[in-house]
């Protein structure tokens, strides 16, 4: 027997599914926000490079890693409403970095902190996803209020359940 939180994660997988024309694949999707990360991280390290030596060729590069992330955000971030845009490059950036943290603790082998570290950093993730896949504000998400509609102190559950159905249908491995 379903129960009532696993029936939750079921609608919204079977709504994806349903706006995305049946099975749900995001594998170029998942590799493609990876790059993201990685091109905003870079965009940082460009920035403080640029700082730290007093040298503008890092700016200019800078500027070509920020266009080729912008060209490629817009394959996933798709008629963005509001500040989704912007709300979504930092959702990656947020994650990456708790990504680093978390390996980092790892190294120092405090596995508590990591693990914290990593389950936020998927949490961001999954919303990042939830807000491209349009299951943010959704008015269509059953049982309850719509994740738009969440009052403080709850969107730590959200961004849960929200997980619950990126481990779903998310994943890299799938090659074909």
């Amino acid at each position: 027997m379903e129960s009532s939180e696993e029936k939750k994660v079921n609608d919204w997988l079977r709504q994806v599914e349903k706006a995305r024309g049946g099975k749900v694949d995001l594998s170029k999707d998942e590799d493609l926000s990876i790059a993201l990360m990685n091109l905003v991280s870079l965009e940082e390290h460009f920035y403080f490079t640029a700082m730290k030596t007093n040298d503008g060729k890092y700016l200019e590069m800078l500027k070509e890693v920020r266009e080729l992330r912008t060209a490629l955000m817009k394959q996933i971030v798709v008629k963005p409403v509001g500040e989704e845009w912007c709300i979504s490059k930092h959702l990656l950036a947020a994650s990456m970095r708790l990504i680093e943290v978390g390996t980092k603790q790892l190294g120092k082998d405090d596995k508590k902190q990591a693990w914290f570290s990593f389950t936020k950093a998927f949490e961001l993730y999954s919303l990042f996803f939830a807000i491209n896949l349009k299951l943010v504000g959704s008015k269509k998400i059953s049982g309850g209020n719509a994740a738009g509609d969440v009052k403080a102190g709850e969107a730590a559950g959200i961004s849960g359940k929200f997980s619950q159905v990126i481990k779903k249908i998310v994943d890299c491995c799938k090659e074909w």
